[in-house]
């Protein structure tokens, strides 16, 4: 009998993805429009231009913008526009919503983008279990990237897995 440590899971060729590597980068920082409304409830468009003018935008430099209303009032569209007209230059990504949205738009957009090619006919695990949550649309978009080109797609720690898809073996070439 050889004392040798065999890893297996080393040898298995399973290959696994954190979904952390796509979590946006950067920091995420809020703008409320709440705060340029007439009494929280108004927006006089005279008003709001004059304060967007007077914002110094240097600050969004490299940082992922959240547009946000909190306050309970109607917002005309274009006013979601000017903002962002003006973060635009500064800011790395923008987006309209709550700081949860924006990070599952921003990882949507990175799965999309991969190139399902990449993992055809390998074992996958999508990993579980980090310092992140992760929204589940990520999950269920890596799912359905991945499921028609993959051999098996698991999920967890490839130690100890739950088999979310194996390919049949008649499919199999």
């Amino acid at each position: 009998m050889s004392d040798e440590i065999i890893n297996r899971v080393a040898e298995s060729g399973i290959i696994t993805i954190d979904l952390k590597e796509y979590f946006p980068e950067g920091e995420i920082v809020l703008f409320d429009i709440k705060g340029y409304l007439f009494r929280e409830l108004i927006l006089k468009e005279k008003d709001f231009r004059e304060a967007l003018k007077n914002i110094d935008w240097s600050i969004y430099t490299g940082k992922n913008l959240v547009i946000t209303n909190t306050a309970d009032a109607i917002i005309p569209m274009w006013a979601y526009m000017l903002v962002a007209s003006y973060a635009e230059p500064f800011a790395k990504e923008i987006c309209f919503g709550s700081e949860k949205e924006f990070v599952q738009a921003s990882m949507l957009n990175k799965i999309a983008a991969i190139q399902p090619g990449d993992f055809a006919d390998k074992r996958i695990v999508i990993k579980g279990c980090g310092d992140v949550t992760i929204p589940e649309a990520a999950y269920i978009a890596i799912t359905t990237k991945l499921r028609p080109v993959v051999k098996s797609l698991m999920f967890g720690e490839p130690c100890s897995t739950v088999p979310v898809y194996k390919m049949s073996k008649a499919a199999v070439k």
